[in-house]
């Protein structure tokens, strides 16, 4: 179950085996059981909660060990749908694939389409479906490095699903989480979704050469994100004309060379 917005996910399997046939009372004095009754739910809640994340960070503790004793560079790509991560993701891949030995897992709900176009640019890929979940989580990146070779990788990007809440609670023991914002959405977004942007290091704002057809203000959306994240690394790109890309190749670079 997602804590965040209570989806179930594959991995998870839970009984839901429930006894229906006691009687309802409707005798009001009894209103305080029913008080009770609220405030154990609310009790199972957190302790699921807590449940679900504490052994996610544990799995995501040994991701990232095992990251580091290979020496792997690893991004988490999170964004709202339709922000161009794939797009995004494809220039990178073409352009720095004969500087670093990449490899990407692609995280969607259904249909393997964006996997087939990483696949498209010659790095491998793994294809990993959420099915009713809104998010990746350490298990799953855990069983998809299995299909690289990691003894000969520098960089993993993970694309994460497009979600803009549920991903945010989630490390899956990646270096940064790098939140890929597109102009054509709107500069409030780091305030709408807070979580997300302050849990992220990096920001990119992409499309911008889309800019002269939009109202909107670059300096603000900006001041958002640093609102919510202090320090947050913001590289202003466009994917489709390539402004932009050169210092976010070169900061990529220097977090392999590390």
């Amino acid at each position: 179950m997602c804590t965040t917005c209570g989806c179930s996910t594959d991995h998870d399997h839970h009984d839901h085996h429930h006894d229906h046939g006691h009687p309802h009372s409707h005798d009001h004095s009894h209103g305080h059981d029913h008080h009770h009754d609220a405030e154990a739910g609310k009790r199972t809640k957190i302790s699921i909660e807590e449940d679900i994340l504490g052994k996610n960070n544990r799995l995501a503790g040994f991701n990232r060990v095992l990251f580091k004793d290979k020496g792997i560079f690893v991004l988490n790509l999170v964004s709202s749908p339709g922000s161009g991560k794939t797009t995004l993701l494809e220039r990178t891949l073409r352009d720095l694939r004969s500087k670093l030995r990449c490899a990407v897992i692609e995280g969607d709900q259904q249909t393997d389409n964006d996997a087939q176009r990483i696949a498209a640019t010659g790095v491998p890929v793994k294809q990993i479906n959420t099915g009713a979940g809104c998010h990746l989580d350490a298990h799953m990146i855990m069983h998809g490095t299995e299909n690289f070779d990691l003894d000969n990788l520098d960089l993993l990007l993970i694309e994460n699903v497009g979600n803009l809440v549920c991903p945010a609670a989630f490390d899956l023991g990646e270096h940064h989480k790098v939140a890929v914002l597109s102009v054509t959405e709107g500069e409030d977004k780091p305030l709408k979704y807070p979580q997300m942007f302050h849990n992220s290091t990096v920001m990119l704002l992409n499309k911008i050469d889309l800019l002269p057809h939009l109202d909107f203000e670059v300096e603000k959306c900006k001041e958002y994100a640093q609102r919510v994240s202090p320090g947050i690394l913001i590289f202003e790109l466009s994917a489709k004309s390539g402004e932009g890309m050169d210092a976010w190749y070169q900061w990529l670079s220097s977090g392999v060379s590390r």
